[in-house]
């Protein structure tokens, strides 16, 4: 058997979090990762036998990392899954009852760690306009969302003890002239689309919420169709459903186990393996980025040191919400935002007009009232959104803007004092994975056979997680698709 010497030499990538990454190229294949050889060698020689291929090249290429001392492990999988929250877990829950695929997901914490975790379960349409491009989506999604609830109780389950799932409808509510004007506008809208929306007066609102007080002009949308849900229980409930799948050799997790590169061949231009801290799991079929407001930064490396000029521009956008757990004072029935919520969350860093109102800049602070009551009684209020980078610290100021902007619609919260409650609250903190121009980016990766990205959707990832779940399957197994995956696509992010 012949033998080939090989020289394989380091390009600097960049440095994140004090490692430093390279880019190694050798014959067909190019790696990425950290570094593997003494950083005063230029390059070293390896050899292998001629009829290896660029698998067996890699793993002995890892097995002589010795700086890393780490004992890596080889496996593989139809579909490897990038990211825990819930646009990954839904991913994979949708390849397990859609197809007959094996699926392996990988995250450097454990699932529900992000901004699935932080929010406040809402699975709504009130806030979105009939006609746009992610209403399809949303409604799709609250389409499976809901059979997935009946699923539930056709197994001998109560979805509300379950999930959390609630019905409670959606009112967005508005205290001027001119919202009462945008919200009649919305309702019309919703019942040209054939969704049952009605527009509720002062008087009318005031039954349905004894608590709430808007003035003589307040009025608000009412859809009684939208739902909410607990992340938390909902999450459990996937990720259970799916380790259902271990056993017949189709489902793996990989948690604590961050990606630290990928292998792609040059020959199919698709991506071998995603290497975690510990383990190599080869991909067959897919590989999807699902790392909520790490996937650019996670694939940053590994475009730029391609031929394709693309840049997914997935930022982290801060949000608060403050918790009062087993809240007395009074009860809501249903989940509530104000119209100037909907104004702040599609802000955009270039702002264009709308019929929703006035101008944001999404590079500015912004604090609306957002309302619910879980079922455990604890009022869940917010929401701030603001662009810091990735800070997770709390920021009282902001929790006590949410309390003052909250106590604005329920004059008994102006009774009492944060400081009182300082016992009975918690404060979630998570960062949403914002777009500039709105829209997630769903769908394969232009010059990158098997690869594709599902991220981005901000404070939208439970409202569009199943529908989301949905489109990247229909892409992978190559299925008529239910929404039109065009506003999505990732070319738009090419330079």
């Amino acid at each position: 058997m012949a033998t080939i010497s090989l020289k394989i030499t380091p390009k600097f990538v960049s440095t994140h979090r004090n490692q430093n990454f390279y880019r190694y190229s050798a014959s067909n294949s190019v790696f990425y990762g950290k570094s593997v050889v003494d950083s005063k060698k230029k390059s070293f020689l390896y050899s292998f036998s001629a009829d290896e291929t660029h698998r067996n090249l890699f793993q002995q290429l890892h097995a002589a990392n010795t700086s890393r001392k780490i004992k890596s492990q080889s496996q593989s999988f139809d579909v490897v899954i990038i990211g825990a929250g819930i646009i990954g877990l839904t991913v994979a829950r949708q390849f397990l009852i859609g197809s007959d695929l094996s699926v392996a997901i990988v995250d450097a914490a454990v699932p529900c760690a992000g901004a699935t975790g932080a929010g406040q379960g809402y699975i709504w349409r009130i806030n979105k306009h009939p006609g746009t491009e992610k209403w399809d989506l949303a409604s799709r999604s609250h389409e499976l969302w809901g059979n997935l609830a009946e699923s539930l109780q056709h197994r001998g389950m109560d979805p509300l003890q379950t999930i959390g799932w609630m019905k409670t409808g959606s009112l967005l509510v508005g205290k001027t002239e001119d919202e009462s004007i945008l919200l009649e506008r919305k309702v019309k809208q919703l019942c040209d689309a054939g969704v049952g929306a009605e527009f509720l007066s002062n008087q009318e609102l005031l039954l349905k919420e004894p608590s709430l007080e808007l003035g003589k002009e307040g009025t608000a949308a009412f859809l009684p169709d939208d739902c909410q849900l607990d992340a938390q229980r909902a999450v459990a409930v996937i990720e259970k459903d799916n380790r259902r799948f271990a056993s017949k050799g189709r489902y793996a997790e990989f948690y604590h186990e961050p990606a630290t590169y990928l292998l792609r061949s040059s020959s199919t231009g698709g991506v071998d393996a995603v290497q975690t801290s510990k383990n190599t799991i080869f991909s067959k079929k897919a590989v999807v980025m699902a790392a909520g407001c790490w996937s650019g930064s996670l694939m940053h490396d590994l475009i730029k040191s391609s031929s394709s000029e693309l840049d997914i521009p997935v930022k982290p956008r801060k949000g608060h919400l403050l918790v009062i757990e087993n809240f007395k004072s009074f009860k809501l029935n249903h989940a509530l935002m104000e119209v100037g919520y909907v104004n702040h969350q599609s802000a955009s860093l270039q702002s264009t007009a709308s019929d929703a109102g006035p101008l944001y800049d999404a590079q500015t602070t912004s604090v609306s009232m957002t309302a619910t009551m879980d079922t455990s009684g604890n009022l869940v209020l917010g929401s701030s959104r603001e662009l810091v980078g990735f800070n997770t610290e709390i920021d009282e100021s902001i929790i006590n803007r949410i309390w003052q902007r909250a106590a604005e619609f329920f004059p008994a919260l102006r009774e009492k004092s944060l400081d009182e409650l300082k016992k009975s609250r918690e404060v979630r903190v998570g960062l949403r994975p914002y777009m500039p121009d709105g829209k997630p980016v769903i769908g394969p990766v232009p010059g990158w056979s098997n690869f594709y990205v599902a991220a981005g959707h901000e404070g939208e990832g439970l409202t569009l997680a199943l529908g989301t779940a949905e489109m990247i399957v229909d892409m992978v197994l190559g299925n008529p698709g239910k929404v039109d995956p065009e506003p999505y696509a990732v070319n738009r992010c090419c330079k």
